[in-house]
């Protein structure tokens, strides 16, 4: 999809051909000059950067490399033919305009297990289409792996292999991360199994134009195909993300990845478990953001809140009262 010249890339199962860091910060040792008979006072050194081996050392065997395998039609276009040659109106009689073949597809992404049982999340773009799924171990041990359900709205998928005793990431909370702090990838990009990469968070709640259901944690951790589906890490070790997209114009990374919160994809994980499906409540509006001019011409002190656009007949919005124009400031007192 081209956005503003810019090309979203799934970071998934892209080391196919049909399905188709460490950051240096220096910083200078400085000291106050000497003041007239006084001692010279060092100034505050700066934080040293973040090791982050034993959360590599510990989590790496949780972290998974999913390959799959399919098969799509290919269409080879029809003869020319004359339009007096009788062949002509048989191929428009019985509505043949192609000729189909099966070709087999390969793909590659990352995963993580969620519970010693067997359970592992990933991406859904990762597994969609798919007629196997294998998984693999860091101890080299590979399963057939069942899906379970996948969710295309938020692009969560979870998959079930038969081993027990597996050692489970542990799992955070994406709620209280903040821009700037250190975060961890681990993944398969290109194939590389057990791979680590590093940076910060960029932002929160990212909207995407194909994350509706989504509010992205934006990172600048190095993100390339195959890593998509992996988890990402803060630095108590714990997943607060499912690496999914990144921003590029070249197909790989560029500074721009973006991760779905550990929240979202584990109440998909919940509800595909529990219930095979996943279910969402629905307001029935849109909206658009609030900008200075919007801002302006409501009166409000600053850009903030979201103006509804339309409100759909018979929706709870419209049993609540909600009518286009309206501007939402807050829910339930946040």
């Amino acid at each position: 999809m081209n956005i503003n010249g810019l090309k979203l890339t799934v970071a998934a199962a892209a080391v196919t051909a049909a399905l188709t860091g460490a950051y240096t910060l220096g910083h200078a040792n400085t000291s106050a000059a000497p003041a007239p008979a006084a001692v010279s006072q060092p100034a505050t050194a700066g934080a040293a950067l973040p090791d982050m081996s034993s959360i590599v050392a510990r989590s790496s065997p949780s972290v998974v490399n999913i390959s799959v395998s399919g098969s799509r039609k290919t269409s080879a276009t029809m003869p020319q033919l004359d339009d007096d040659d009788p062949a002509q109106e048989l191929f428009r009689h019985f509505g043949i305009p192609k000729n189909q073949d099966s070709r087999p597809t390969r793909g590659l992404g990352s995963g993580f297990i969620v519970s010693a049982d067997g359970t592992i999340l990933t991406n859904a773009h990762v597994v969609d289409g798919a007629e196997e799924v294998i998984v693999k171990l860091t101890d080299k041990r590979e399963f057939k792996a069942k899906v379970l359900g996948l969710d295309t709205a938020s692009d969560v998928a979870v998959l079930k292999i038969d081993a027990k005793d597996l050692p489970a990431v542990r799992i955070g909370s994406a709620a209280n991360t903040r821009v700037g702090e250190w975060v961890l990838a681990i993944g398969s990009p290109f194939g590389f199994e057990s791979s680590a990469s590093a940076g910060i968070v960029s932002a929160n709640s990212r909207s995407l134009p194909d994350g509706n259901y989504v509010p992205f944690i934006q990172t600048d951790v190095a993100v390339n195909p195959g890593n998509s589906g992996g988890p990402l890490f803060n630095m108590a070790g714990e997943v607060i993300g499912v690496n999914s997209q990144i921003y590029s114009r070249s197909g790989g990374y560029q500074g721009l990845s973006f991760a779905i919160p550990i929240e979202v994809a584990m109440n998909v994980e919940r509800q595909i478990v529990t219930n095979g499906k996943v279910q969402r409540g629905k307001l029935g509006i849109s909206i658009q953001e609030v900008n200075q001019a919007l801002a302006d011409s409501f009166g409000l002190k600053k850009p903030a809140g979201a103006l509804v656009g339309s409100v759909e007949k018979g929706s709870p919005a419209a049993s609540a009262g909600l009518e286009p124009g309206d501007v939402i400031l807050g829910i339930n007192g946040k």
